[in-house]
């Protein structure tokens, strides 16, 4: 019973998300493929035209490969983080358990993550490279991804309720992330390469790439990284959530 009442509810909330974003836009959702374009296309020019850079073949998919993964963490995460507050009076109206809606917030991107995969998927065939098998594992490591972007959203939409300025911490360490994904680099030292791989939205962007780019399986030793992690934030994010939830009301 829980399960259908509230599958029902989370999905009404997906939707909500959903269509509030693009409300009065004319573009639509286009707009999830159109800004990872443009980027990918300013980043192309600077890195192969104005400092050029011929070790890494394909330029415009590797950085495509790093833009999907980062564009759909850093939204999620500040949308899951502003969950609560945002919809304070659904919170005080209505009788759900209030960790559907940081859950929801993420789920809502993930329509947006769909699209830009696809638009990933049909650059890659048109590139050139190719379907091959290890596709199968993109749905596997999306879907650690989506686990590791649930737990920082339960804990830090709780966080954000008793202090505000938890959505400008989000995005500020979103800004510094962006330069610790690599994006459109890949020089790390060795004694850090190991380390480096812990960073969850790293590991998917080096799986991503090891499966459209160069054919071949992510490393178990970088799948297994990227499951811990994601699984440990999971857990601990509904520690969080569970520890802070029981005083919500009385602070929304």
């Amino acid at each position: 019973m829980w399960s259908g009442n509230y599958s029902f509810v989370l999905s009404n909330l997906v939707m909500k998300d959903f269509k509030v974003r693009y409300r009065n836009m004319s573009l639509g959702v286009l707009w999830s493929m159109l800004n990872p374009l443009v980027m990918m296309g300013v980043l192309t020019f600077i890195f192969t035209k104005v400092f050029p850079n011929p070790s890494i073949p394909n330029f415009p998919l590797y950085v495509l490969c790093g833009l999907v993964a980062f564009n759909f963490f850093s939204i999620a995460w500040v949308t899951a983080t502003t969950s609560l507050v945002d919809n304070a009076n659904l919170v005080k109206r209505v009788a759900v358990p209030r960790q559907l809606l940081p859950i929801a917030a993420v789920f809502s991107n993930c329509i947006h993550l769909i699209v830009q995969i696809v638009l990933l998927l049909t650059l890659v065939v048109a590139f050139g490279r190719g379907v091959n098998i290890h596709w199968l594992w993109l749905p596997v490591i999306w879907s650690l991804e989506v686990v590791f972007v649930c737990g920082l959203g339960l804990m830090f939409s709780a966080m954000d309720v008793y202090v505000r300025d938890m959505r400008y911490v989000v995005e500020s360490c979103n800004t510094i992330l962006f330069w610790l994904v690599p994006i459109f680099y890949f020089v790390v030292p060795e004694r850090f390469y190991g380390l480096y791989q812990y960073n969850p939205v790293t590991a998917l962007v080096i799986a991503s790439r090891y499966i459209l780019l160069d054919g071949k399986a992510p490393p178990n030793t970088l799948l297994y990284k990227l499951m811990l992690v994601s699984f440990l934030m999971l857990v601990l994010g509904v520690l969080v959530f569970g520890k802070l939830k029981k005083r919500l009301y009385d602070h929304l």
